[in-house]
């Protein structure tokens, strides 16, 4: 089984992206090889990322916020795809990514955004942790590696408009949710 070089992308990489990297480590095992970066990191992790993850039982001790140019360069892994969670770096000039992956945009409120109680505050996390896991459930129900790059395309961009992929077998089901 391929295994799938996935870049998730948020402007400051201390939220989303650093969730939708643990979740899709997690959910993806053998299939998914997930990282995160950010076009301008904060350079920490967000506390409440990182709370929220330790509650489900995440190991959070490799999770960083860093440059998505750290994923641009010709020694870097190639991505076969990448997801921008964050409205604003999906806004921005990327850079060349190496190989020419699948691109598609997942936007996502910004949990770290915000006011309000800590209570408040974790259920924004644990919300956007929620969302994050639906898309990648359905991108998981996919199974990208029998899909041709087009048709991966299509299926990852639809995740991010709320859409219900399609059973990549051709019987019309809708992955399972």
């Amino acid at each position: 089984m391929r295994t799938l070089n996935v870049l998730f992308l948020c402007t400051g990489n201390s939220a989303r992206s650093i969730l939708a990297e643990a979740l899709a480590s997690h959910l993806g095992r053998e299939r998914i090889r997930a990282y995160s970066a950010g076009s301008h990191p904060k350079g920490v992790v967000h506390p409440v990322a990182l709370q929220v993850l330790s509650e489900i039982g995440f190991d959070v001790a490799g999770l960083s916020s860093k440059p998505w140019e750290a994923f641009a360069g010709p020694e870097a892994p190639q991505m076969d795809l990448i997801v921008t969670v964050c409205d604003r770096a999906a806004g921005e000039a990327c850079p060349v990514w190496p190989g020419h992956p699948v691109t598609a945009h997942w936007g996502i409120p910004d949990p770290a955004a915000v006011q309000g109680s800590a209570e408040q505050v974790h259920k924004a996390f644990l919300s956007t942790l929620h969302q994050l896991q639906r898309r990648l459930g359905l991108l998981l129900a996919l199974k990208p590696e029998a899909l041709d790059r087009m048709t991966l395309q299509a299926q990852v961009r639809a995740l991010g408009n709320g859409a219900e992929a399609h059973s990549p077998d051709g019987s019309g089901e809708t992955a399972p949710t």
